[in-house]
């Protein structure tokens, strides 16, 4: 009984992650179709790819299973920079319209690599972000999409995408989250170390590499964690 309970509690799970993860693709579609040619060619928070450039990378992200991604590593010569790469080049259509259809096309599916299911979060915030941002578009995420994602940063190491070793020994702590909601105050290696306060979202990008948002933050961690980190 208790196996049996346990289970559907993961089902129920993993179908409410994959809901987050669709109404922000859908979120994404919805914009991207009112964009002007000009818009698509805007370099992204992604050093060296564009607008289109990303909108590419989800698409094949979507599309990604255990095969699909052994095999397109194989391809890349398990260089996981020049995966991606390989990836944008095949998935960004030849005009915006039919990379936006692509991306239409995948956004209900439920394939990933094989990693943590919050690593699918995180690939829909963090880019929707690097998509947004720079072309000064705010967007409301879900509140536990953004705080789920933060954590799964922290505690990632950078070589996976993650931010682990920039916020080693430090305290992360929201300001936009009630005292006692999800995440709120969640620490981060050393919970005595240092605290960086400011949004979850701006502490999400810049756990993530995008030194752009480091201005939304303070306290007395911030100036390690610039050190840490590499502006775009």
């Amino acid at each position: 009984m208790r196996a049996a309970a346990a289970q559907r509690a993961r089902a129920t799970a993993r179908a409410s992650t994959w809901a987050l993860v669709h109404d922000e693709r859908r979120a994404l579609v919805e914009l991207l179709e009112g964009f002007d040619p000009e818009h698509w060619e805007q370099p992204s928070l992604c050093p060296g790819w564009s607008v289109h450039d990303v909108a590419a990378h989800l698409v094949d992200n979507a599309r990604t299973t255990t095969p699909r991604l052994l095999a397109a590593m194989a391809r890349a010569r398990f260089d996981f920079d020049r995966q991606n790469q390989q990836g944008v080049d095949r998935e960004r259509g030849a005009d915006p319209a039919r990379t936006v259809a692509r991306l239409r096309e995948v956004a209900g599916r439920t394939s990933g690599p094989p990693a943590p299911l919050d690593s699918r979060l995180v690939e829909e915030v963090l880019h929707g972000e690097d998509i947004r941002r720079p072309l000064g578009y705010a967007h409301r995420y879900a509140p536990e999409a953004v705080d789920r994602s933060l954590r799964y940063q922290a505690r990632t190491r950078v070589g996976l995408g993650g931010g682990r070793e920039r916020v080693a020994g430090l305290t992360l702590r929201p300001d936009d989250r009630a005292p006692d909601a999800a995440g709120a105050g969640q620490p981060t290696g050393d919970d005595d170390g240092p605290v960086v306060t400011g949004p979850a979202l701006s502490l999400l990008l810049v756990v993530s590499g995008r030194g752009t948002a480091l201005d939304d933050l303070s306290g007395p961690g911030l100036d390690l964690l610039r050190d840490r980190v590499r502006r775009p």
